[in-house]
């Protein structure tokens, strides 16, 4: 199982091949995670240190727990009280972390490229864990595995992204991850949560949630990102969820066995009916929690398998 990248830092690096590579790996995590002695030594020897600047409880957690369960001693630094705050520029960061000789970086940061700047300076792995609008490659890899175990297969689906397209990192890389794949997406959300130029991803774009689910395999909801809006995107919530927001009338239009997913945090009879989303039938989205632990330990594997075997990288 061959894996040539030194950092994870998005979908747009890797090649059809990298993801199976990446996911095959995880289905071995999953496993592993189901069982009652839920340990391995993998990373033994190995320091992770998680940086996020910005707050994630669920995604910071994900990926304490995916160290942990490999066996790496993982310390996670509060940057929200950090020198940065400080005036200490992300090289000083570097700088100082270099010293500490860490074999894995997991980077959040509200800034797209602050991740990619990091991973220029440091001399070890480092995986993005979300940076600005930019991407964030392991939730759309944990979405990947959801969906590849739900239905078979991760190849000519019909796949619909609903919501907040504009300020989404999620939404880009699933994008980048599920075009790979050769399948069909859909975009679906009101014009002013529609990023410009969005045509040149060869997507199809609906600004009306009835016609863009109808005979769709997978629904896949966004969360209003109301942290990076700067205006009036929406005329009201109330309005919002009448119009995009998922429930059974609408779900009905796609195909009987398409599934429901969310990224999380929801905010449910926003972006979803609360019943729909604990739907154990149609929702998938307590098994994207349970395989983002998994990706993200078949990630950091790979990542410092070369470090530790001496291979290229």
């Amino acid at each position: 199982m061959t894996f040539a990248h030194r950092h994870l830092l998005g979908i747009e690096q890797l090649s059809p091949q990298d993801i199976t590579t990446i996911l095959d790996l995880a289905e071995t995590y999953v496993d592993l995670n189901r069982q009652s002695a839920k340990h391995c030594d993998v990373l033994s020897g190995l320091t992770q240190i998680n940086m996020f600047f910005e707050n994630s409880t669920r995604t910071q957690a994900s990926f304490e727990l995916a160290g942990k369960r490999l066996g790496a001693d993982v310390m996670n630094m509060a940057m929200q009280a950090s020198s940065i705050k400080k005036g200490e520029t992300l090289i000083d960061t570097a700088m100082t972390l270099n010293a500490m000789h860490p074999d894995l970086l997991v980077v959040r940061h509200p800034h797209s490229g602050a991740v990619d700047l990091l991973a220029q300076k440091v001399n070890c792995a480092v995986l993005n864990a979300g940076d600005g609008r930019h991407e964030h490659p392991t939730q759309a890899l944990l979405d990947a595995l959801t969906i590849r175990r739900a239905k078979g297969r991760l190849h000519r689906l019909s796949i619909a992204i609903c919501g907040d397209i504009a300020h989404s990192r999620v939404a880009r890389s699933n994008l980048l991850l599920l075009g790979k794949m050769e399948n069909r997406i859909r975009l679906i959300g009101p014009p002013t949560l529609m990023p410009s130029g969005i045509g040149e991803f060869g997507v199809e774009v609906y600004d009306d949630m009835r016609k863009g689910l109808r005979d769709v395999d997978v629904v896949m909801m966004l969360r209003l990102q109301k942290e990076r809006m700067d205006g009036g995107f929406i005329p009201s919530e109330r309005e919002y969820y009448h119009r995009y927001g998922l429930d059974a009338e609408k779900l009905a239009l796609a195909k009987p066995d398409a599934i429901v997913m969310h990224p999380g945090p929801m905010n449910r009879g926003v972006e979803i009916d609360g019943t729909l989303a604990d739907d154990i039938n149609r929702s998938v989205i307590q098994e994207q929690v349970e395989m983002g632990v998994a990706v993200r330990m078949a990630a950091m594997e790979l990542l410092t398998r070369p470090l530790t075997t001496g291979a290229a990288v």
